[in-house]
């Protein structure tokens, strides 16, 4: 089917600022539909709140409205730009809320909406159609009630009992939903819940807890062909929100006819529906039974991973089919020689772990439920489940609590955290069998049997370890820096062992057919797919999972340097191991490497291509801390790779508080009396001499981590500790704190000879609340002339 005729111009939602539970995957998705359409020489007017995105620069769309994502805004925008249909299904739930509103206040009557039509929003999002249509077409769901008000509680606790499932209606991320097991929290959830939903309408679902549960993503055209994208298992179990699970893809622990009783309800589903384009579609599985637990008829967190995982663009498609294609009239991109309608097959197994924020906020519940509490999570890719699992541990990149007392390890294990899956790896330490912790978690024993495996690699390598338990432990995604721990080996001599990791590649195909736009992922093995070409090329390490302090801005600069970067016909290459950001798309760089992002993942990659250069800047602290110890590695190897843009040395001055203090005061500018310390009687006795309050800073974090206002000896005792923690071996800097004081954001560019400074803001709150906290005005609103000239004076000092 060609294109559809009377389509000329296309209004696309975004989906506004980073919250739990929508995240950068809608920032990916929305771009590659922008591009997707364009191709198809199609105008596409956005609208975004968010300025921190790609998708809001301007090359993205034709036009673009940074404007609040309200019914009435866009409304205006409608009548004003006219366009002939709007794609909703790209701007996460938000973008789905706002399409229904706009239909029902009447703004959509000349407009067509594309891709997912108003009834599978409705049938999709609103409780009771969803329950209606399933019944309908012969599929099972849970037993259930609809709730509209506090008063039938009663009944709802008559029909389906307890424990029970609370799922408010359009929302996102699970919010203001979750698992009841007493009347007490039944009543407290469904409150909530009905404050929260668009329709104030809950969900009182009988629990499937403990029930396997499965993901499909699925594609459907105009012409019914359906097709599935993957499959997904979650390797924790019903009960705990697909986003706060580790996923793992392929399906690993159905039989093929449990798999493709599955898929064929997953089908069914999207027709009954008529989605046109990408939908995603939940069950909970338990021996050789099941429940079709939701269906999100847009992309979401799981599409971004599912598209990452198997190389297949699901945005771009999607996009292409709301406008009137085919599957098999879309070219497969990644391929450049099949058609969208082929479904991905993968050779390798995929693992997404989240990311939590609770190493910012210690005291927040930590337990997980149906509600997401996650901000972003890391993709791993390995031969064995084990591989993959490893890698993605190390991507993480955050602090482990080791647990040892049985008792403890038993009590997270029942009551799951943030620390569960690093829990599991303790109970196999501990003597737990696998039986037994099959019993407390309700995970499947597969999945367990794979933490005991490299558990018990662990052992092998503390209790002198042969060659063959190194090459094991190697096979199983051990780095060398682990082994070398374990082992007390060196790491020079673990690598003379094992020899350096292969990279293979991810096609969508299984290597069926060649790959124009391939992405990478390292293993253990002898054939590596990269071929080396003497091409100019530099590699940009981005910013991994998004986190409090590092969103997406961090991938908007690493997208940018891609883009320079070509202009000036460079190869560029990213590693980064975030499935949600535009960065990992399949075509933003020249080459991508899903790796985690420790130094001797990136020496790998260096060391297996002739990179000209390497740049840290756009990754954000994580990178920058890796400069030093990058530049040293590249002086080892005798690499003729040079760290580009700002000087190592230089990040250094910039984030060593004590190394930066001493360059303000070689340029005569004033800066708080401050003292540098490495224990908590340098800190006191630093305290005596500047006097309270303080605020307490360590060098090389991200966010303002560890950073705060001490007033006494009190509370300097008590948060010295965990200040000279996480600044490892840097300094710790201790201010004076100006009170009552106005704080500046002073943006600039420095080529080493001249600066270009491009916005200085004025913090609406005063000094003592972050900069990512505090609102901000451009230009600034109170200063004088001669203060603006001195901030102009100072930076530009500062940056020569």
């Amino acid at each position: 089917m060609p294109l559809k005729k009377n389509i000329k111009k296309v209004l696309l939602i975004g989906s506004g600022p980073i919250q739990i539970g929508q995240a950068a995957e809608f920032d990916f998705s929305g771009s590659q539909a922008c591009r997707s359409l364009r191709e198809e020489g199609i105008e596409v007017v956005l609208v975004n709140s968010n300025p921190a995105t790609i998708q809001t620069d301007p090359e993205m769309a034709d036009i673009i409205y940074v404007e609040p994502l309200k019914a009435s805004v866009i409304a205006k925008i409608i009548e004003k730009e006219k366009p002939d249909g709007i794609l909703s299904g790209m701007g996460g739930q938000t973008g789905l809320n706002l399409t229904a509103e706009l239909a029902e206040m009447g703004a959509l009557k000349d407009v067509e909406i594309l891709g997912t039509p108003l009834d599978a929003i409705y049938k999709g999002e609103d409780r009771e159609q969803f329950k209606n249509l399933m019944t309908e077409i012969g599929e099972p769901i849970p037993r259930s009630m609809i709730l509209e008000s506090m008063s039938q509680i009663d009944e709802a606790l008559e029909k389906v009992g307890l424990p029970a499932i609370i799922r408010p209606a359009y929302t996102l991320g699970g919010a203001g939903g979750g698992v009841a097991h007493n009347v007490e929290e039944l009543r407290r959830i469904i409150e909530l819940g009905l404050q929260r939903s668009r329709i104030h309408q809950v969900l009182v679902e009988e629990s499937v807890i403990g029930w396997k549960e499965i993901e499909f993503e699925v594609m459907r055209d105009s012409a019914d062909t359906c097709i599935i994208i993957c499959g997904m298992e979650n390797v924790d179990p019903m009960g705990i929100h697909t986003g706060e699970s580790v996923v793992v893809a392929p399906i690993l622990t159905l039989r093929d006819d449990e798999f493709q009783k599955l898929r064929t309800a997953a089908i069914k589903i999207i027709r009954a529906l008529g989605v046109q384009g990408g939908c995603n579609i939940q069950m909970a599985y338990k021996d050789g039974d099941y429940r079709i637990i939701e269906v999100n008829p847009r992309v979401s967190r799981s599409s971004a991973l599912a598209s990452k995982a198997t190389g297949y663009p699901i945005a771009r498609v999607s996009a292409k089919i709301a406008v009137g294609l085919r599957l098999d009239e879309i070219r497969n991109t990644v391929t450049g020689c099949t058609p969208a309608s082929f479904e991905p097959a993968i050779d390798y197994v995929v693992v997404k772990v989240p990311r939590w924020p609770f190493d910012k906020f210690k005291n927040a519940d930590r337990t997980l439920t149906t509600a997401m509490k996650s901000t972003g999570e890391v993709m791993s890719i390995g031969r064995t489940l084990e591989e993959a699992f490893m890698k993605a541990r190390r991507s993480l990149d955050t602090d482990v609590t080791v647990h040892t007392s049985k008792k403890e390890i038993a009590m997270l294990l029942q009551n799951p955290t943030d620390e569960r899956f690093g829990c599991l790896f303790d109970a196999f330490r501990q003597g737990f069998s696998v039986d037994a912790v099959k019993d407390m978690t309700y995970i499947d024993g597969f999945f367990l049997q794979k933490i005991a495996n490299i558990v018990e690699i662990e052992k092998s390598l503390q209790n002198n370890p042969t060659d063959d338990d190194i090459k094991r432990a190697k096979h199983f995604g051990f780095s060398n820096e682990e082994i070398s721990e374990f082992t007390g080996r060196s790491t020079d001599d673990i690598e003379k062992l094992v020899g350096m990791p292969v990279y293979k590649i991810v096609d969508t195909c299984a290597a069926e057919f060649p790959a124009s736009t391939p992405y990478f992922y390292s293993t253990s093995d002898e054939e590596c797919e990269i071929v080396r070409d003497g091409k100019e090329k530099v590699l940009i390490i981005g910013s991994g999972p998004i986190r409090i302090g590092q969103g997406i801005e961090f991938d908007y600069c690493t997208v940018h340097a891609v883009m320079a970067l070509r202009e000036q016909g460079i190869e560029v290459h990213i590693v980064n191991n975030n499935p949600e950001t535009v960065s990992t798309d399949f075509d933003t760089s020249d080459r991508l490497f899903f790796e985690p992002m420790k130094l001797e993942d990136i020496m790998n990659i260096l060391r297996k291509d002739d990179y000209s250069g390497i740049m840290v800047q756009f990754g954000g602290q994580n990178s920058v801390n890796l400069a030093l110890p990058i530049e040293r590695e590249i002086a080892k190897y005798g690499l003729k790779t040079k760290i580009l843009g700002t000087s190592p040395d230089s990040m250094d001055i910039a984030e060593d508080r004590d190394r930066f203090s001493q360059i303000l005061e070689k340029l005569n500018i004033r800066s708080p009396a401050n003292g540098s310390a490495y224990s908590e009687a340098e800190a006191f006795e630093i305290a005596r001499k500047i006097g309270y309050p303080l605020l307490v800073r360590p060098s090389y974090v991200l966010g303002g981590r560890a950073m705060e206002l001490v007033h006494d000896d009190i509370e300097l005792q008590n948060y010295i500790k965990e200040a000279v923690r996480v600044s490892r071996q840097h300094p710790v800097l201790l201010d004076s704190f100006l009170q009552n004081a106005i704080e500046l954001d002073v943006d600039a560019v420095c080529d080493g000879e001249d600066i270009l400074i491009g916005g200085i803001m004025e913090h609406i709150e005063e000094a003592g609340v972050h900069s990512g906290d505090s609102a901000c005005v451009i230009p600034t609103q109170s200063l004088s002339d001669e203060v603006v000239a001195t901030v102009r004076d100072y930076t530009r000092k500062i940056a020569l």
